[in-house]
């Protein structure tokens, strides 16, 4: 390359590092990273967030409910000793807008309609992000890029939050596929735990550190009021997700990419040692001898979690994701990948002592990253009181059935394989599925009401949580690849790109890891391990009826699937999904 191109190169590179604020400055400098060791755990209570009824109740009778949820720039304090951050949050006015945002809870069967606001009038972002990576870019003086995806939700296109339908203050500038203001969530699916992130081209992993993020639940009484699970005060929602500081509060995002040269500041994956908790690092909660529901979300970008109690305490699993398990399964661990839900039970009556730390022990990155340190090892502390007590909630042995995946029925197998690109010093510069970037044509284009058989191939060395919008899946079994074809294999996808005439079944032949008994249900996310092929079978479909869809899931703009590791999705893992007639 000519010296004067390459002069060229760099002025143009400053300029849109100028332009986009990507800029290191003194405040993100490392030395003014917060001491997490020396803020004390355990001081701040567990926030319970605000909740919005998504439904309103007319004469007796439960109706369609439409309102308005803004995301507003504001402070936020994430811990007693920390200076008040600035975050992005959600919340029906500035003043009530929290992190993570208000809690919506829906009723099966009745519409709920929102106008989700972007009130963010800065037009600087309050976290270093990258503008060589495919990102929405708003006209200078419009504001920050967001939309809004409801993960979990099975709903029409338009209402889906597709990347590029992002939008900005009043709606000031628009992305290309952007088609209304107000979105509609049908609520016909299964009763579950969802919950609603920024989907914005490219700035996923910065509004979402920035705090964009909220819990939304599918209630139906008549199927699960039977059940006689923890309710009221004893059913609980933990949004959990990790977070580092600057000195002065802010949010720390390193600014610098691992290769600068290449990408400026585009990292492969985001950790911070804090660990949050509905808005509070490290907090606790006072609970009572009896048996509690808890709805726990990985909201964090790139962080794994492996819950346990130091004292021993037990996990009843009731769900996984947005759906119900047939049977309550027990473990006395779990496995939760970013934006995976696990729905469970603990009995503190169990406890022989007074308190129980909700540990973490999971690599990061995982599997074969860092061990954890003293920060990122608790989650939370639970105080107990008392004796045990009169508990009238039960679990069943039988919680909600759902028709067992049919195999047969597959009317279509398709291979979906995961690759990463390095640079010559052997850093990641970006991610592909099927070798193919986002904006190429649509390759997996299911047809509405069909089921699937998908072969996800990990040709990386990281887990890969995979998330399918629209769909729900069960996950069949987990083949590793024989170590001495490995690369020969991988070396064969990288010019063919068809695993099929790469004999997939040849090298596809290993051990077989055994589908935890409390993942064997449907999900719409789940850990692809690395250096083995993941067989799910994909419902396009309603698990617990044989009902058409409620709307044309055929329209524009369509569906993705992608990684769920945000660093990962925004550059640039994911794919369109198009469902046909």
């Amino acid at each position: 390359m000519q010296p004067e191109m390459v002069s060229m190169q760099i002025i143009l590179l400053a300029s849109a590092l100028l332009v986009f604020g990507v800029f290191m400055n003194s405040s993100w400098a490392e030395d003014k990273l917060v001491n997490l060791t020396r803020l004390q755990m355990f001081v701040d209570d567990l926030p319970n967030m605000p909740r919005i009824q998504g439904f309103e109740v007319v004469n007796g009778v439960p109706k369609p409910r439409s309102f308005k949820i803004g995301m507003y720039e504001k402070k936020w304090k994430f811990h007693r000793d920390l200076p008040a951050s600035t975050v992005y949050a959600f919340g029906t006015s500035k003043r009530t807008a929290t992190v993570p945002g208000p809690t919506i809870e829906a009723l099966h069967g009745i519409s709920t309609f929102i106008r989700w606001q972007n009130n963010i009038h800065s037009t600087k972002h309050i976290l270093p992000w990258d503008p060589t990576i495919p990102t929405a870019v708003a006209s200078t003086k419009k504001g920050i890029p967001t939309v809004v995806h409801l993960h979990g939700t099975i709903g029409e296109p338009e209402s889906d939050g597709n990347a590029n339908a992002w939008f900005t203050k009043k709606f000031g500038d628009r992305g290309p596929t952007w088609s209304k203001k107000t979105y509609r969530y049908i609520n016909q699916q299964q009763p579950g735990n969802l919950w609603y992130h920024d989907h914005a081209m490219g700035l996923t992993r910065v509004n979402l550190l920035a705090g964009l993020l909220g819990a939304y639940i599918i209630r139906n009484p008549d199927v699960e009021g039977p059940l006689g699970l923890p309710h009221g005060e004893f059913d609980r929602t933990l949004v959990v997700f990790d977070r580092a500081f600057s000195t002065d509060g802010s949010i720390y995002m390193d600014p610098t990419g691992n290769n600068p040269s290449i990408h400026p500041q585009w990292q492969p994956e985001y950790f911070g040692d804090a660990i949050i908790v509905n808005g509070k690092a490290w907090p606790k909660l006072t609970v009572r001898r009896r048996k509690y529901r808890f709805r726990i979300i990985n909201a964090s970008n790139a962080r794994f979690f492996k819950f346990f109690f130091t004292n021993g305490l037990r996990f009843i699993h009731v769900g996984a994701d947005s759906a119900y398990l047939g049977k309550p399964v027990a473990s006395r661990d779990i496995l939760v990948g970013p934006s995976e839900i696990t729905d469970v039970v603990v009995d503190f009556s169990e406890s022989k002592t007074n308190n129980a730390i909700l540990a973490n022990d999971a690599a990061y990155p995982y599997p074969t990253g860092d061990p954890v340190n003293e920060a990122n090892s608790k989650v939370m502390k639970f105080w107990i009181l008392g004796h045990s007590e009169v508990d009238t909630s039960r679990v069943p042995e039988k919680l909600i059935h759902y028709p067992a995946p049919d195999l047969s029925s597959a009317s279509q197998t398709r291979y979906i394989a995961m690759y990463e690109y390095t640079s010559d010093i052997d850093e990641p510069t970006h991610l592909y599925l099927n070798a193919k970037p986002y904006e190429a044509p649509a390759t997996e284009t299911p047809k509405a009401g069909t089921t699937e058989i998908w072969n996800v191939i990990n040709l990386t060395e990281d887990n890969h949580p995979l998330h399918i919008h629209l769909g729900l899946f069960v996950v069949l079994d987990q083949t590793d690849f024989e170590e001495a074809g490995m690369e020969e294999f991988k070396d064969c996808m990288t010019k063919l790109n068809d695993a099929v005439k790469c004999q997939i079944s040849k090298y596809a032949r290993g051990n077989k890891t055994e589908v935890p008994a409390h993942e064997k249900g449907w999900k719409n996310v789940f850990k692809m391990r690395p250096s083995a092929v993941t067989k799910i079978l994909v419902r396009f479909a309603y698990i617990h009826s044989n009902a058409s869809y409620e709307f044309d899931p055929t329209a524009e703009p369509g569906y993705v699937y992608h990684c769920h590791i945000l660093d990962h999705e925004d550059n640039a893992m994911m794919r369109p999904l198009k469902i046909v007639r």
